[in-house]
């Protein structure tokens, strides 16, 4: 618990400027934007998304981890001790899920997409990516987006974009998603219309 009391002063310091980010990179989808986070996290969870945990998450929002992360009793101790909140083994009934192996995510469908009266009840994923610099070319239209934004990251499922595509046919049900390199964050809300090899 040393390293994780050590960090929860610059994380909390951070968590405010960082959550401005996040919200900036939802409402303007595609657009990659810096964080900084605290100054170590458990591995396999990066630094940035530990700086996205800190600033979303808390003891109302249940959170599931993928195998690297739920493999890894330090990064349910980190979370717990930082934010207070539950860990479901369940993706669906999780508010926030955290996924270091982009590539295996489960199929959305797998997690809470919401209902025709509560659209919202669903869950954000977060995906840890290593950069925006490469992977597959996205093509972005819809709100916040000024005519179109292309987007890129790696690594992700091959099929990232029908996924995305089949997605937004659910608006305005749907999964929002997240995506974080050690230090910045890009999201493709629900709301967005994705078009692959843009």
């Amino acid at each position: 618990m040393t390293a994780a009391r050590s960090a929860f002063a610059p994380a909390v310091l951070a968590s405010q400027a960082s959550f401005r980010a996040l919200m900036e990179a939802t409402a303007r989808p595609g657009q990659v934007r810096p964080i900084a986070g605290p100054p170590e996290a458990p591995s396999p969870l990066s630094i940035g998304a530990a700086t996205i945990a800190l600033a979303l998450v808390d003891q109302e929002t249940p959170v599931w981890l993928d195998a690297p992360l739920s493999a890894a009793p330090e990064v349910t101790a980190w979370l717990r001790f930082h934010t207070s909140a539950p860990v479901t083994d369940d993706p669906a009934q999780a508010a926030f899920a955290f996924v270091a192996d982009p590539e295996r995510v489960p199929a959305f469908d797998a997690f809470a997409l919401g209902s025709a009266e509560y659209p919202d009840r669903s869950t954000t994923i977060i995906l840890l990516v290593e950069t925006f610099e490469r992977g597959p070319s996205l093509l972005l239209e819809g709100p916040g987006i000024r005519g179109s934004q292309r987007f890129a990251a790696a690594p992700l499922p091959a099929d990232i974009c029908d996924r995305l595509v089949a997605n937004r046919a659910l608006f305005p049900r749907g999964a929002d998603l997240v995506f974080v390199t050690h230090d910045a964050v890009a999201a493709i809300p629900r709301s967005t219309r994705v078009a692959c090899g843009g």
